[in-house]
């Protein structure tokens, strides 16, 4: 806001100074160099505006030079101007003819002048104004301007320093509430649900199995899961610092892409795995191991049937990033939302009533371990496949 507003005020005064001096410019020169009493008052005032005050004219500092057909000296005016000498005058005269140029600005020791040539058949006349008197004041402007965005600047940072904290104190109290909340509450459920499958386990020893002491144990396990999951994501985020250590990241890929093997044999489809060997990457080994299982579990799950698991873990040509990437053939991928993924309880089936077993949160919470070891994690679609990238830094 402040960088607009002085801007502006900046950016005005300098077009206001300009368009002046080109006022001028063009006065001088409709008079032959001249501002006097013969001045033709009407035309003055349409390039100034209603504003116009006659005397005003006479605040300008200016010199004219001119010269015959032939480029030869034929008159020099410097009767309103005393700082330069005739010789500079006559320098300046001369490097502007030489020059063909018709406008422009010129420099001296002395100071800055505008300049504008009028070419006539027998002769060729060239105005020089001062620009100092003019731009004396819009200097000032710019100097006032960056100085009181400056003074703002620094008080409006100390006015955030001493009240962001308590603008935000609520935020962050909710925030802090609402995790709390999940993992009390999540202890809280594990007690009944721990009485209800133990009830369960007791009529079935008293009456035997049937289709709904079945259906109870299943949504309890699942519950319990469930419960388990939100409380990790939970902590997860109450401890933003994770310590870093080098591991080796092949190793512990390798352990996590060998456990799911059978998984998805067992489901008819394929798993192709590139490992290369002994590449290592700063992170806390047990949450990789972690982000590894959340990945591939994905993958395997929404593989179409018969379709493909892939899972990679490589290094880019030039050896300055790590890249692990998990995918899985999905044939409507095309029109999924892919922005939605990491979102908590997010599933592509609306209902929720989808076959697949899941909650929604394991993407979320990997992007929450993703963001602890300080890598980058992005999806995409390629070739029929729904592919999530993860780059670390090496550890060489």
């Amino acid at each position: 806001m402040l960088l607009t507003v002085i801007g502006s005020i900046i950016g005005i005064s300098i077009y206001r100074a300009k368009q002046q001096i080109n006022n001028v410019l063009v006065i001088l020169s409709q008079n032959d160099g001249q501002i006097n009493s013969q001045i033709n008052t009407q035309n003055v005032k349409k390039r100034f505006g209603p504003a116009f005050n006659r005397e005003s004219l006479y605040q300008y500092r200016y010199f004219s030079v001119s010269f015959d057909k032939n480029g030869n000296q034929a008159g020099l005016d410097d009767s309103h101007i005393v700082s330069v000498s005739r010789e500079t005058i006559m320098d300046l005269g001369r490097r502007v003819y030489d020059s063909d140029k018709k406008t422009g600005t010129i420099s001296s020791l002395m100071s800055n002048y505008a300049y504008k040539v009028t070419k006539k058949p027998d002769k060729t006349t060239i105005v020089f104004l001062d620009q100092s008197v003019i731009m004396e004041s819009t200097n000032n402007i710019m100097e006032l301007g960056l100085f009181l965005g400056a003074i703002s600047l620094a008080l409006f940072t100390l006015i955030l320093i001493a009240f962001s904290k308590r603008a935000i104190e609520p935020i962050i109290l909710a925030d802090k509430r609402q995790k709390e909340f999940i993992t009390n509450a999540g202890h809280e459920l594990k007690t009944p649900l721990s009485i209800i499958k133990a009830n369960t386990e007791l009529q079935e020893m008293m009456d035997g199995k049937s289709e709904w002491t079945t259906s109870n144990e299943q949504q309890v396990d699942r519950l319990t899961r469930l419960i388990n999951n939100l409380i990790s994501l939970a902590r997860m985020e109450e401890r933003p610092k994770v310590t870093l250590t080098t591991i080796n990241a092949s190793e512990t890929f390798k352990k996590a892409a060998d456990s799911f093997k059978t998984v998805i044999d067992k489901e008819k489809k394929s798993f192709k795995v590139k490992i290369m060997p002994d590449l290592k990457i700063k992170a806390d080994e047990n949450n990789f191991y972690e982000l590894c299982n959340i990945l591939l579990d994905n993958a395997s799950k929404y593989c179409d049937e018969g379709g493909t698991v892939t899972a990679a873990l490589t290094s880019d040509k030039r050896q300055k990033r790590v890249i692990l990437a998990i995918g899985n053939t999905y044939a409507d991928g095309k029109k999924t939302d892919y922005s939605k993924f990491f979102e908590r309880f997010y599933r592509d089936d609306k209902s929720h009533n989808s076959k697949k077993k899941g909650y929604g949160i394991g993407l979320s919470m990997a992007k929450n371990l993703v963001a602890s070891f300080k890598a980058k994690l992005s999806v995409r679609y390629s070739g029929n496949q729904i592919i999530f990238n993860i780059s670390f830094k090496p550890v060489k």
